[in-house]
């Protein structure tokens, strides 16, 4: 059979200020790609394509014109691009289109499904929880501790703040005072600096902040310096995580070298910015060959991107809290059984997709 396919655009407002050291949020756009059989237009897939601006590959000025294209290719042979990976020239431009294939893989693997927002099949589709972290946007002191509390007093029992942002003493005084309520058994604390401590301070940051019984640190300096990184991973007195550094490398080879010459302790795993599930597959294959941790991290995907997320997490024996909390982050996502409560997202049956506000085009 014959796939037809189209796209959309939507802009996403955060029902809240969203910051973290790169900046102030007002606002997220993503394309949305529904794939259906040219016999039956009523049973479609759709999949969400949302580069993150200023750090995806595919964040360039002809993102949707790229899209187009790769619409207007499927509609013309009425092939399904990404059992084509294979073909050099079709393969390089999915490399270099992470968020695109993160879209489509998950419209065609919705498709195969029925159309039933069903991408794999797993406990996560029956109701079985996944672990998540509570994310701690940036803010001022007295707002971050009281989302912290929040968090606690709804289930978390793992905390991520990000930091960077802020007077370093002062996002020190705010982990002094959460480790003065919760110790390190009642909750966990991970951080994310998103590249912001410079090389010449980052070691004395480090040991001031392991005060605190940290857990992890995503990235506390700025990708493409490896000798840097490396030194840091070996030594840093908190596990170090690559969270940026994984972006530009989409290549097999290109991973397994970045892995071990870093040798971190973790890696952070998004599929928008990582070439969807099959790229996310060879850096989870890569890191357990190495011995090194990964989570999955949502990418401030719309609950759509986030549901095949969290049914692609649900694939692994979970062994630590994933980065799945953000589903609530916009006043315009769509309608979903997703949910979250005791510091896990599940999928509520009695919730129902709802796609009539949200997009009435499909």
């Amino acid at each position: 059979m014959r796939l037809k396919a189209a796209y959309f655009k939507k802009v996403f407002e955060f029902n809240f200020n969203a910051r973290t050291s790169r900046g102030a949020m007002q606002h997220k756009i993503s394309w949305f790609v529904k794939l259906w059989y040219e016999n039956e237009p009523e049973v479609f897939g759709i999949g969400e394509c949302g580069p993150l601006p200023g750090l995806s590959l595919d964040d360039t000025v002809d993102f949707e014109q790229v899209l187009s294209s790769i619409v207007r290719e499927i509609n013309t042979t009425g092939e399904n691009p990404v059992e084509h990976h294979g073909h050099k020239k079709r393969a390089e431009k999915y490399l270099t289109s992470p968020s695109i294939t993160f879209g489509l893989e998950t419209a065609w693997l919705d498709l195969k499904h029925g159309g039933r927002r069903i991408i794999f099949q797993n406990d996560f589709i029956l109701g079985k929880p996944i672990p998540i972290n509570g994310l701690i946007w940036m803010d001022g002191a007295a707002k971050m501790l009281e989302q912290v509390e929040k968090k606690i007093k709804s289930g978390f029992s793992c905390i991520k703040l990000k930091i960077g942002g802020l007077d370093f003493e002062r996002e020190c005084e705010i982990l002094r005072a959460i480790r003065s309520q919760y110790s390190p058994e009642r909750i966990t604390i991970r951080l994310d600096a998103n590249g912001a401590f410079a090389v010449d301070e980052a070691w004395a940051k480090l040991r001031r902040l392991s005060e605190y019984d940290i857990h992890s640190i995503e990235q506390p300096i700025a990708e493409n310096q490896a000798n840097e990184m490396r030194n840091l991973c070996k030594n840093s007195p908190i596990p170090v995580a690559l969270d940026e550094e994984l972006i530009r490398h989409q290549h097999l080879e290109g991973k397994r070298e970045l892995l071990s010459t870093l040798r971190p302790a973790f890696i952070i795993l998004k599929p928008t910015l990582h070439g969807g599930f099959s790229g996310c597959d060879e850096w989870i294959s890569l890191a357990e060959e190495m011995g090194i941790g990964w989570w999955i991290t949502s990418a401030l995907e719309s609950n759509v991107g986030l549901n095949a997320i969290c049914q692609y997490t649900a694939k692994f024996s979970i062994t630590l809290p994933q980065g799945l909390g953000t589903g609530s982050i916009y006043q315009n996502n769509i309608e979903s059984p997703l949910a979250v409560s005791d510091g896990q997202i599940f999928q509520d049956k009695s919730r129902r997709w709802s796609f009539e506000t949200f997009a009435p085009e499909i």
